[in-house]
């Protein structure tokens, strides 16, 4: 098989150097010769060439047996171009194409990595991060025993802490907006909790942790007298949890601050 891929690698090159510039390639009307060309661009990492000449001959090559490769160099060549939206969509016209296809894995899985490396960043909006996820885990599910198995898992994780990221950001935000037009601190631990309720294994597991607690202490400290002994007691509770998962975080001092002080107002409440 090796012998024969470099056999076809060298006669591409030799049929190259004697078929004249690219602008004569472009204009022959010699199909088989225009692939072979296209195949050699590919080859070479001139994708903007290959580009051009696999896009004409996709339909004019379509039930013939070049037509699989030709759609994967095509989908490859815009990948290699940084052109990611269309990479991806070439992917998956090919692995629905070829459902069981010579290189139905390889399309599977690069139509994921491709909208991975698509995705915005954490504060826009992420309905392609969502795109993207799916598209890995459906790699996964027909493919799980593929060698790329872990680097699919890892750009998985690292999409689903992109998400979480949002939501810490939304968090912070209620946060600061504190108690204006109502109690922002409740939806700030809501949006936390459902955080790390949604993806428990998350990076920023601790972060969001500290917040529940720094945000359940300022709506203690802002709450109506009858609500403040519950909600400080509450938020004595929520000090146990962090630091009982977060020994050494990075937050410990923060959370001892909160701590002396939610026990002394329940103590000062209490004895009033």
């Amino acid at each position: 098989m090796k012998k024969k891929t470099l056999q076809i690698a060298l006669a591409a090159s030799l049929f190259l150097a004697g078929c004249g510039d690219y602008n004569k390639i472009l204009k022959s009307t010699d199909y088989e010769y225009r692939y072979e060309a296209a195949k050699e661009y590919f080859m070479r990492g001139q994708y903007n060439k290959s580009t051009t000449l696999l896009n004409e001959l996709i339909t004019i090559l379509k039930g013939t047996d070049k037509a699989e490769e030709s759609l994967y160099m095509l989908g490859m060549s815009y990948y290699n171009q940084n052109d990611y939206p269309t990479a991806a969509q070439t992917f998956i016209t090919y692995y629905n194409t070829y459902p069981r296809g010579t290189f139905t894995e390889l399309s599977r899985y690069y139509a994921g990595k491709a909208l991975f490396l698509d995705t915005p960043e954490p504060k826009l909006d992420q309905s392609s991060t969502y795109l993207a996820i799916q598209e890995l885990q459906l790699f996964l599910e027909y493919f799980p025993r593929s060698n790329k198995k872990e680097e699919a898992q890892k750009m998985m994780f690292e999409l689903q802490d992109k998400l979480v990221e949002k939501e810490l950001l939304s968090a912070k935000l209620y946060y600061n907006l504190g108690t204006y037009l109502g109690n922002n601190y409740l939806s700030c631990i809501i949006t936390a909790q459902n955080a790390l309720r949604d993806y428990p294994y998350t990076t920023f597991r601790e972060d969001l942790s500290f917040l529940i607690l720094d945000a359940k202490y300022e709506m203690a400290f802002n709450s109506v007298d009858e609500k403040q002994v519950e909600r400080y007691r509450e938020t004595v509770d929520e000090y146990y949890a962090f630091t009982n998962e977060f020994p050494e975080s990075k937050y410990l001092k923060q959370a001892n601050q909160i701590f002396d002080k939610a026990s002394e107002e329940v103590k000062d409440i209490v004895e009033e």
